[in-house]
Protein backbone atom coordinates (compact mmCIF):
# COMPACT_ATOMS: atom_id res chain seq x y z
CA UNK A 1 0.00 0.00 0.00
CA UNK A 2 1.43 3.70 -0.82
CA UNK A 3 0.95 6.28 1.27
CA UNK A 4 -1.31 8.01 -1.06
CA UNK A 5 -4.27 4.95 -0.65
CA UNK A 6 -3.32 4.54 2.89
CA UNK A 7 -4.49 8.58 3.27
CA UNK A 8 -7.51 7.66 1.23
CA UNK A 9 -8.37 4.58 3.33
CA UNK A 10 -8.17 6.59 6.34
CA UNK A 11 -10.00 9.67 4.65
CA UNK A 12 -13.09 6.82 4.37
CA UNK A 13 -13.73 7.71 8.18
CA UNK A 14 -13.05 11.03 8.13
CA UNK A 15 -15.16 12.38 5.16
CA UNK A 16 -18.92 11.69 4.74
CA UNK A 17 -19.81 10.35 0.76
CA UNK A 18 -19.97 13.25 -1.54
CA UNK A 19 -18.59 16.08 0.47
CA UNK A 20 -17.50 18.84 -2.02
CA UNK A 21 -15.22 20.45 0.28
CA UNK A 22 -13.44 17.18 1.39
CA UNK A 23 -13.10 17.05 -2.91
CA UNK A 24 -11.92 20.09 -2.86
CA UNK A 25 -9.06 19.48 -0.57
CA UNK A 26 -8.23 16.20 -1.72
CA UNK A 27 -7.59 18.28 -5.27
CA UNK A 28 -5.61 20.83 -3.69
CA UNK A 29 -3.39 18.86 -1.69
CA UNK A 30 -3.97 14.89 -2.26
CA UNK A 31 -4.56 12.29 0.07
CA UNK A 32 -1.81 12.25 1.80
CA UNK A 33 -1.29 15.93 2.62
CA UNK A 34 -4.49 16.21 3.81
CA UNK A 35 -4.04 13.58 6.61
CA UNK A 36 -1.18 15.16 7.40
CA UNK A 37 -2.91 18.92 7.68
CA UNK A 38 -5.94 17.29 9.93
CA UNK A 39 -3.74 15.18 11.88
CA UNK A 40 -0.83 17.64 12.40
CA UNK A 41 -0.37 21.39 14.10
CA UNK A 42 -4.41 23.49 14.81
CA UNK A 43 -2.96 26.46 13.21
CA UNK A 44 -1.53 25.12 10.04
CA UNK A 45 -4.59 23.34 9.41
CA UNK A 46 -6.78 26.21 9.50
CA UNK A 47 -4.89 28.38 7.46
CA UNK A 48 -4.61 25.66 4.80
CA UNK A 49 -8.16 24.07 4.94
CA UNK A 50 -10.70 26.86 4.72
CA UNK A 51 -14.09 26.86 3.42
CA UNK A 52 -15.70 25.47 6.41
CA UNK A 53 -16.07 26.34 10.35
CA UNK A 54 -13.97 25.63 12.81
CA UNK A 55 -16.14 23.73 14.85
CA UNK A 56 -16.77 21.43 12.01
CA UNK A 57 -12.72 21.37 10.89
CA UNK A 58 -12.26 20.46 14.72
CA UNK A 59 -14.84 17.60 14.05
CA UNK A 60 -12.60 16.20 11.42
CA UNK A 61 -9.91 16.47 13.01
CA UNK A 62 -10.80 14.20 15.83
CA UNK A 63 -12.03 11.75 13.11
CA UNK A 64 -8.65 11.86 11.44
CA UNK A 65 -7.06 11.21 14.69
CA UNK A 66 -9.11 7.92 15.32
CA UNK A 67 -8.67 6.71 12.03
CA UNK A 68 -6.55 3.40 11.17
CA UNK A 69 -6.06 2.50 7.77
CA UNK A 70 -4.21 -0.36 8.42
CA UNK A 71 -6.81 -2.01 10.81
CA UNK A 72 -9.29 -1.19 8.64
CA UNK A 73 -7.57 -2.82 5.73
CA UNK A 74 -7.10 -5.91 7.93
CA UNK A 75 -10.55 -6.39 8.73
CA UNK A 76 -11.61 -5.62 5.00
CA UNK A 77 -9.32 -8.85 4.05
CA UNK A 78 -10.65 -10.71 6.84
CA UNK A 79 -14.10 -10.70 5.62
CA UNK A 80 -13.24 -10.99 1.79
CA UNK A 81 -13.29 -7.28 0.95
CA UNK A 82 -10.62 -4.91 -0.55
CA UNK A 83 -10.13 -1.13 -1.36
CA UNK A 84 -9.85 0.41 -4.53
CA UNK A 85 -9.29 4.39 -5.28
CA UNK A 86 -8.20 6.59 -7.85
CA UNK A 87 -4.79 5.65 -9.39
CA UNK A 88 -4.89 2.07 -8.53
CA UNK A 89 -5.67 -0.22 -11.82
CA UNK A 90 -9.32 -1.10 -11.03
CA UNK A 91 -10.66 1.72 -10.14
CA UNK A 92 -13.29 3.25 -12.62
CA UNK A 93 -12.40 6.41 -14.41
CA UNK A 94 -16.13 7.62 -14.90
CA UNK A 95 -17.24 8.05 -11.36
CA UNK A 96 -14.15 11.25 -11.70
CA UNK A 97 -16.99 12.76 -13.78
CA UNK A 98 -18.34 13.57 -10.20
CA UNK A 99 -15.75 16.19 -9.71
CA UNK A 100 -15.10 17.03 -5.85
CA UNK A 101 -17.41 14.69 -4.93
CA UNK A 102 -16.01 11.29 -6.78
CA UNK A 103 -15.98 8.94 -3.75
CA UNK A 104 -12.23 8.73 -1.63
CA UNK A 105 -12.17 5.20 -2.56
CA UNK A 106 -14.36 2.41 -2.79
CA UNK A 107 -14.47 -0.91 -0.79
CA UNK A 108 -15.74 -4.01 -2.37
CA UNK A 109 -16.72 -7.41 -1.50
CA UNK A 110 -15.92 -10.01 -4.35
CA UNK A 111 -13.78 -11.30 -7.11
CA UNK A 112 -14.87 -9.23 -10.49
CA UNK A 113 -12.41 -6.45 -11.54
CA UNK A 114 -14.60 -3.00 -11.24
CA UNK A 115 -13.20 -1.85 -13.86
CA UNK A 116 -13.88 -3.80 -16.40
CA UNK A 117 -17.36 -4.51 -14.96
CA UNK A 118 -18.01 -1.04 -14.89
CA UNK A 119 -17.88 -0.61 -18.70
CA UNK A 120 -20.69 -2.68 -19.29
CA UNK A 121 -23.32 -2.14 -16.79
CA UNK A 122 -26.89 -0.58 -16.59
CA UNK A 123 -28.53 0.69 -13.16
CA UNK A 124 -31.79 -0.41 -12.63
CA UNK A 125 -33.48 1.29 -9.37
CA UNK A 126 -37.12 1.25 -8.74
CA UNK A 127 -39.73 2.24 -5.73
CA UNK A 128 -39.04 -0.30 -2.42
CA UNK A 129 -42.46 -0.78 -2.26
CA UNK A 130 -43.35 -1.98 -5.53
CA UNK A 131 -46.37 -3.67 -7.22
CA UNK A 132 -46.12 -7.07 -8.85
CA UNK A 133 -45.70 -5.82 -11.98
CA UNK A 134 -42.37 -3.47 -11.07
CA UNK A 135 -40.58 -7.04 -9.30
CA UNK A 136 -41.70 -8.96 -12.82
CA UNK A 137 -40.55 -5.90 -15.11
CA UNK A 138 -37.36 -5.42 -13.34
CA UNK A 139 -36.63 -9.35 -12.94
CA UNK A 140 -37.26 -9.60 -16.49
CA UNK A 141 -35.20 -6.78 -17.75
CA UNK A 142 -31.91 -7.49 -15.58
CA UNK A 143 -32.26 -11.35 -16.80
CA UNK A 144 -32.32 -10.03 -20.24
CA UNK A 145 -29.60 -7.90 -19.84
CA UNK A 146 -27.33 -10.28 -17.96
CA UNK A 147 -28.00 -13.05 -20.79
CA UNK A 148 -26.53 -10.31 -23.10
CA UNK A 149 -23.50 -10.11 -21.08
CA UNK A 150 -24.54 -6.38 -19.51
CA UNK A 151 -23.77 -5.92 -15.73
CA UNK A 152 -27.00 -4.94 -13.72
CA UNK A 153 -26.41 -2.14 -10.78
CA UNK A 154 -28.71 -1.32 -8.42
CA UNK A 155 -29.00 -0.42 -4.38
CA UNK A 156 -30.25 -3.89 -2.78
CA UNK A 157 -32.91 -2.22 -1.47
CA UNK A 158 -35.93 -4.02 -0.87
CA UNK A 159 -38.66 -3.95 -3.92
CA UNK A 160 -37.40 -3.16 -7.46
CA UNK A 161 -33.42 -3.19 -5.84
CA UNK A 162 -33.86 -6.64 -5.12
CA UNK A 163 -35.93 -7.87 -7.62
CA UNK A 164 -32.92 -6.44 -10.20
CA UNK A 165 -30.07 -8.57 -8.31
CA UNK A 166 -32.34 -11.69 -8.26
CA UNK A 167 -33.21 -11.67 -12.08
CA UNK A 168 -29.25 -11.55 -12.50
CA UNK A 169 -28.21 -13.78 -10.70
CA UNK A 170 -30.99 -16.34 -11.28
CA UNK A 171 -30.02 -15.78 -15.44
CA UNK A 172 -26.81 -16.50 -14.12
CA UNK A 173 -25.18 -13.34 -14.96
CA UNK A 174 -23.34 -10.13 -13.06
CA UNK A 175 -24.60 -7.98 -10.24
CA UNK A 176 -23.18 -5.66 -8.32
CA UNK A 177 -24.64 -3.52 -5.31
CA UNK A 178 -24.04 -0.22 -4.59
CA UNK A 179 -24.57 0.45 -0.26
CA UNK A 180 -24.55 3.33 1.90
CA UNK A 181 -23.35 1.10 4.72
CA UNK A 182 -19.56 -0.81 5.12
CA UNK A 183 -19.51 -3.93 1.95
CA UNK A 184 -19.81 -6.44 4.99
CA UNK A 185 -22.68 -5.32 6.93
CA UNK A 186 -25.73 -6.60 5.81
CA UNK A 187 -28.46 -4.15 5.41
CA UNK A 188 -31.45 -4.50 5.16
CA UNK A 189 -31.25 -7.00 7.31
CA UNK A 190 -33.45 -9.15 5.60
CA UNK A 191 -31.28 -9.50 2.64
CA UNK A 192 -27.68 -11.05 4.09
CA UNK A 193 -28.09 -13.84 2.06
CA UNK A 194 -29.03 -11.81 -1.05
CA UNK A 195 -26.18 -9.97 -0.17
CA UNK A 196 -24.07 -12.89 0.35
CA UNK A 197 -25.11 -14.37 -3.41
CA UNK A 198 -24.16 -10.95 -4.98
CA UNK A 199 -20.64 -11.41 -3.23
CA UNK A 200 -20.64 -14.75 -4.46
CA UNK A 201 -21.47 -14.09 -7.80
CA UNK A 202 -20.29 -10.61 -8.52
CA UNK A 203 -19.72 -7.42 -6.41
CA UNK A 204 -20.70 -5.39 -3.12
CA UNK A 205 -19.69 -1.69 -3.40
CA UNK A 206 -19.73 0.83 -0.57
CA UNK A 207 -17.82 4.05 -0.20
CA UNK A 208 -17.65 3.39 3.50
CA UNK A 209 -15.20 1.67 5.70
CA UNK A 210 -15.95 -1.61 7.24
CA UNK A 211 -18.79 -1.69 10.21
CA UNK A 212 -19.87 1.82 8.80
CA UNK A 213 -24.10 1.80 8.96
CA UNK A 214 -26.07 3.67 6.82
CA UNK A 215 -27.80 7.04 7.45
CA UNK A 216 -30.92 8.84 5.02
CA UNK A 217 -28.32 11.23 3.62
CA UNK A 218 -25.60 8.64 3.03
CA UNK A 219 -28.70 6.89 0.96
CA UNK A 220 -29.08 9.85 -1.36
CA UNK A 221 -25.06 10.19 -1.69
CA UNK A 222 -24.71 6.50 -2.54
CA UNK A 223 -26.88 7.01 -5.29
CA UNK A 224 -24.73 9.68 -7.07
CA UNK A 225 -22.28 6.39 -7.33
CA UNK A 226 -24.66 4.03 -9.22
CA UNK A 227 -25.28 6.98 -11.43
CA UNK A 228 -21.74 7.88 -12.60
CA UNK A 229 -20.25 4.69 -12.48
CA UNK A 230 -22.81 2.85 -15.15
CA UNK A 231 -23.62 3.76 -18.91
CA UNK A 232 -27.42 4.17 -17.87
CA UNK A 233 -30.32 4.03 -15.53
CA UNK A 234 -33.22 2.59 -16.00
CA UNK A 235 -36.61 3.76 -13.42
CA UNK A 236 -38.99 0.57 -12.76
CA UNK A 237 -41.60 2.20 -10.70
CA UNK A 238 -40.85 5.12 -8.46
CA UNK A 239 -43.48 7.60 -6.66
CA UNK A 240 -43.01 11.75 -7.16
CA UNK A 241 -40.86 11.80 -4.60
CA UNK A 242 -38.85 8.31 -4.72
CA UNK A 243 -34.80 8.48 -4.17
CA UNK A 244 -34.31 6.93 -7.42
CA UNK A 245 -35.74 9.47 -9.37
CA UNK A 246 -32.76 11.66 -7.67
CA UNK A 247 -30.60 8.94 -9.22
CA UNK A 248 -32.13 8.99 -12.97
CA UNK A 249 -31.67 12.93 -13.15
CA UNK A 250 -27.84 12.71 -11.63
CA UNK A 251 -27.25 10.23 -14.22
CA UNK A 252 -29.13 13.05 -16.80
CA UNK A 253 -26.76 15.50 -15.53
CA UNK A 254 -23.82 13.15 -16.17
CA UNK A 255 -24.55 12.35 -19.79
CA UNK A 256 -25.45 8.84 -18.98
CA UNK A 257 -29.21 7.60 -20.51
CA UNK A 258 -31.92 7.75 -18.44
CA UNK A 259 -34.74 5.24 -19.77
CA UNK A 260 -38.05 4.51 -17.55
CA UNK A 261 -40.67 1.90 -17.63
CA UNK A 262 -44.29 2.69 -18.22
CA UNK A 263 -47.10 1.34 -15.71
CA UNK A 264 -50.72 2.36 -15.48
CA UNK A 265 -51.66 5.82 -15.48
CA UNK A 266 -53.55 5.66 -12.91
CA UNK A 267 -50.90 3.92 -10.28
CA UNK A 268 -48.72 6.24 -8.18
CA UNK A 269 -46.17 4.20 -8.35
CA UNK A 270 -45.36 4.44 -12.17
CA UNK A 271 -46.41 9.00 -11.46
CA UNK A 272 -42.46 9.40 -11.28
CA UNK A 273 -41.50 7.71 -13.99
CA UNK A 274 -43.85 9.06 -16.26
CA UNK A 275 -43.00 12.64 -15.21
CA UNK A 276 -39.34 11.28 -16.25
CA UNK A 277 -40.67 10.05 -19.53
CA UNK A 278 -41.81 13.32 -20.43
CA UNK A 279 -38.77 14.69 -20.33
CA UNK A 280 -35.54 13.78 -21.46
CA UNK A 281 -36.00 10.40 -20.44
CA UNK A 282 -36.49 7.34 -22.91
CA UNK A 283 -39.26 4.90 -22.18
CA UNK A 284 -38.07 0.74 -22.35
CA UNK A 285 -39.75 -1.80 -22.31
CA UNK A 286 -37.14 -4.96 -23.09
CA UNK A 287 -33.51 -5.69 -22.56
CA UNK A 288 -33.36 -5.15 -26.53
CA UNK A 289 -34.55 -1.67 -26.06
CA UNK A 290 -31.92 -0.71 -22.91
CA UNK A 291 -29.15 -2.08 -24.97
CA UNK A 292 -29.97 0.14 -28.53
CA UNK A 293 -29.65 3.15 -26.13
CA UNK A 294 -26.18 2.14 -24.05
CA UNK A 295 -24.85 -0.64 -26.66
CA UNK A 296 -22.40 -0.07 -28.99
CA UNK A 297 -23.10 1.03 -32.28
CA UNK A 298 -25.31 -0.98 -34.33
CA UNK A 299 -26.82 -3.59 -31.25
CA UNK A 300 -30.11 -2.44 -32.48
CA UNK A 301 -33.71 -3.88 -30.85
CA UNK A 302 -35.49 -5.96 -33.29
CA UNK A 303 -38.30 -4.51 -34.96
CA UNK A 304 -41.91 -3.98 -33.61
CA UNK A 305 -44.67 -5.23 -35.51
CA UNK A 306 -47.63 -7.49 -35.56
CA UNK A 307 -47.90 -11.20 -37.05
CA UNK A 308 -47.33 -11.30 -40.87
CA UNK A 309 -50.66 -11.92 -42.36
CA UNK A 310 -51.04 -13.20 -45.80
CA UNK A 311 -53.09 -10.13 -46.95
CA UNK A 312 -49.67 -7.95 -45.95
CA UNK A 313 -47.95 -10.63 -48.55
CA UNK A 314 -50.14 -9.39 -51.24
CA UNK A 315 -48.54 -6.81 -53.97
CA UNK A 316 -50.13 -3.39 -54.30
CA UNK A 317 -52.11 -4.12 -57.25
CA UNK A 318 -53.22 -7.55 -56.32
CA UNK A 319 -54.28 -5.95 -52.88
CA UNK A 320 -56.39 -2.79 -54.44
CA UNK A 321 -58.00 -5.66 -56.95
CA UNK A 322 -58.98 -7.72 -53.70
CA UNK A 323 -60.28 -3.99 -51.76
CA UNK A 324 -62.42 -3.27 -55.17
CA UNK A 325 -64.80 -6.55 -54.18
CA UNK A 326 -67.53 -5.35 -52.22
CA UNK A 327 -68.52 -7.53 -49.22
CA UNK A 328 -71.23 -9.40 -48.84
CA UNK A 329 -72.10 -9.75 -52.03
CA UNK A 330 -71.02 -10.94 -55.71
CA UNK A 331 -69.76 -8.45 -58.70
CA UNK A 332 -69.45 -8.28 -62.31
CA UNK A 333 -65.82 -8.00 -63.46
CA UNK A 334 -66.90 -4.43 -65.22
CA UNK A 335 -67.69 -3.13 -61.53
CA UNK A 336 -64.86 -4.94 -60.27
CA UNK A 337 -62.18 -3.23 -62.93
CA UNK A 338 -63.84 0.35 -62.40
CA UNK A 339 -63.66 0.08 -58.58
CA UNK A 340 -59.68 -0.80 -58.73
CA UNK A 341 -58.75 1.27 -61.62
CA UNK A 342 -57.51 -1.01 -63.75
CA UNK A 343 -57.72 -3.13 -67.01
CA UNK A 344 -60.36 -5.63 -67.38
CA UNK A 345 -57.72 -7.95 -68.90
CA UNK A 346 -55.57 -7.28 -65.53
CA UNK A 347 -58.23 -7.86 -62.96
CA UNK A 348 -58.99 -10.87 -64.51
CA UNK A 349 -55.01 -12.04 -63.70
CA UNK A 350 -55.42 -10.41 -60.28
CA UNK A 351 -58.55 -12.01 -59.59
CA UNK A 352 -57.19 -15.50 -60.82
CA UNK A 353 -54.52 -14.97 -58.25
CA UNK A 354 -56.23 -14.18 -55.42
CA UNK A 355 -58.63 -17.26 -56.36
CA UNK A 356 -56.10 -19.82 -55.75
CA UNK A 357 -54.70 -17.95 -52.61
CA UNK A 358 -58.11 -18.43 -51.03
CA UNK A 359 -59.12 -14.57 -50.86
CA UNK A 360 -62.24 -15.01 -53.51
CA UNK A 361 -64.43 -17.35 -55.67
CA UNK A 362 -65.89 -17.27 -58.59
CA UNK A 363 -69.92 -17.75 -59.26
CA UNK A 364 -69.59 -18.13 -62.38
CA UNK A 365 -69.37 -14.56 -64.40
CA UNK A 366 -69.10 -12.88 -60.92
CA UNK A 367 -66.55 -13.01 -58.17
CA UNK A 368 -67.30 -12.53 -54.88
CA UNK A 369 -64.45 -12.54 -51.21
CA UNK A 370 -64.31 -16.03 -49.71
CA UNK A 371 -66.32 -16.07 -46.32
CA UNK A 372 -63.22 -16.65 -44.54
CA UNK A 373 -60.56 -14.72 -46.21
CA UNK A 374 -56.78 -15.53 -45.59
CA UNK A 375 -55.23 -13.33 -43.01
CA UNK A 376 -57.88 -12.88 -40.09
CA UNK A 377 -59.85 -9.60 -39.72
CA UNK A 378 -63.21 -8.84 -40.72
CA UNK A 379 -65.09 -7.26 -43.73
CA UNK A 380 -66.63 -4.21 -43.55
CA UNK A 381 -67.70 -2.41 -46.74
CA UNK A 382 -65.48 -3.17 -49.73
CA UNK A 383 -62.09 -2.60 -47.55
CA UNK A 384 -60.91 -6.02 -45.17
CA UNK A 385 -60.39 -4.83 -41.47
CA UNK A 386 -57.87 -5.96 -38.98
CA UNK A 387 -55.53 -6.98 -41.40
CA UNK A 388 -52.65 -4.97 -40.32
Amino acid sequence: MTPEVLARAALTRVLEPGEGIGGRWLREHGAAGLIRLLTGAEEEAAAALDGVRADRLAGYRRRAALADPQRDLAAAAEAGCRFVCPGTAQWPTQLDDLGDARPVGLWLRGRPDLRTWALRSVALVGARACTPYGAHMAQTLAAGLSERGWVVVSGAAYGIDAAAHRGALASGGATAAVLACGVEVAYPRGHWELLGRIAAQGLVIGELPPGSHPTPSRFVLRNRVIAALTRGTVVVEAAHRSGSLVTARRARELGRFTMGVPGPATSGLSAGVHELLRGEAVLVTDADEVIELVGSMGELAPARCGPVLARDLLDRDTRRVLEALPAGRPADLGDIALAAGAGTDEVIARLYELHSLGFVERLGDRWQLTRQSPGGGTRTGGVRRGGH
